[in-house]
């Protein structure tokens, strides 16, 4: 593992230059989960809610906050992604959210999916608090991203 790297020598906080990366394919799978009440998950999946489709507004919201990370994150390079998808499955005790990224460029999109995923799960609390306040958001992390020096990563799935 290497230090961190958005430090100059005199510590002060700097954006990273990638002038000198390669130019790779690179993409970036993150998940995060939204458990909640059965009632709060009836209402997704039938479609009742009275402020529309839960899933497809937050699987837009979650495009929608990849596509602005550079100005979320203050030292994330702007880039440009060539693929953003949010899938938003149901699972017994609430939603899996998992966003793919890719760029063909010098830095990674690693924010990208995670902001994606962040994004969307925070839509479907906000679209649903009214109902249910103990929603609970959890396990933001990166599923796996390749391209670039360090190569491929895939998560450990004992963490």
């Amino acid at each position: 593992m290497t230090g961190f790297n958005h430090f100059n020598p005199d510590g002060d906080p700097h954006m990273v230059d990638i002038s000198e990366k390669d130019t790779t394919s690179r993409t970036a799978i993150a998940e995060g989960r939204i458990t909640m009440l059965a009632e709060t998950l009836s209402l997704i999946r039938d479609r009742g809610h009275k402020k529309g489709d839960v899933i497809q507004v937050a699987q837009l919201a979650g495009i929608m906050g990849a596509k602005k990370t550079a100005d979320l994150i203050p030292l994330c390079h702007p880039i440009g992604l060539t693929h953003v998808s949010v899938d938003i499955s149901i699972e017994d005790d609430g939603l899996l959210i998992r966003a793919e990224c890719r760029v063909t460029g010098q830095t990674g999109v690693e924010m990208e999916a995670l902001t994606a995923a962040s994004v969307a799960a925070l839509t479907v609390y906000d679209m649903c608090k009214a109902v249910d306040r103990g929603m609970v958001i959890s396990g933001l992390r990166l599923i796996r991203k390749s391209g670039g020096k360090s190569g491929v990563f895939e998560a450990d799935d004992q963490r």
